[in-house]
């Protein structure tokens, strides 16, 4: 009973740093290799019994997670979506692979908690481009003309991308709109790395005939 208690109580606490972390989240600029190393010794202060060192990961990754969720097609439920797959990578952690990278291990959690969650929705694009219009309309400053503009390719990249099949424009996601190498991609995905080459190449043809067409 009261391991049972203790796991649930470690559990309530991940998913409260989750829920503050998603609000004040941002991105940094970091060396892959630098990053992955900063990953390890953090990972390596929770599995020594610090369960509060996991919120500086959520802190570091939940940025990008959010916008692979968003891109996905997570809509309104993203922060559901980034916070369960948070709270299931800590879960999961006792079989992480020492010396893994834990970013593409916590967005291929991403990537199958939002399959799960809209698969077979037809209404993802709608929601994805509310998303777009909220986040240019929040933005501070600029040109609105500008934006405007900005909002346009944005919504006809968008519109192109959702009309490519679900395994080119996963690959085409990870590797152009959240910028990950092909290595990390290949394990977000869990797909071999000439596997992602040869999507990515029939998703960019693909994309580029759609967007001469909008």
């Amino acid at each position: 009973m009261d391991e049972r208690h203790h796991e649930h109580s470690t559990t309530r606490h991940i998913t409260t740093k989750v829920r503050e972390v998603l609000i004040e989240a941002a991105d940094g600029v970091v060396d892959e290799a630098a990053r992955e190393q900063a990953d390890e010794a953090v990972l390596a202060r929770v599995r020594a019994g610090d369960t509060a060192a996991y919120a500086v990961l959520v802190n570091r990754h939940a940025p990008m997670a959010r916008r692979l969720a968003v891109l996905s097609g997570a809509g309104a439920d993203t922060d559901d979506v980034v916070q369960e797959a948070c709270v299931k990578a800590y879960r999961s952690l006792p079989r992480f692979r020492p010396g893994g990278r834990f970013r593409p291990w916590l967005l291929r959690i991403v990537v199958n908690e939002t399959r799960n969650l809209h698969r077979g929705n037809t209404r993802r694009a709608e929601r994805e481009l509310r998303i777009v219009r909220e986040e240019l309309a929040a933005a501070p400053g600029g040109d609105p003309a500008e934006a405007a503009l900005d909002l346009d390719r944005r919504a006809a990249l968008l519109v192109a991308l959702r009309h490519l099949p679900e395994d080119q424009r996963e690959v085409v996601t990870c590797r152009y709109l959240l910028e990950l190498s092909e290595s990390e991609t290949a394990t977000t995905l869990g797909l071999r790395t000439g596997t992602v080459k040869s999507r990515l190449h029939r998703g960019l043809a693909r994309l580029r005939e759609e967007l001469s067409r909008a």
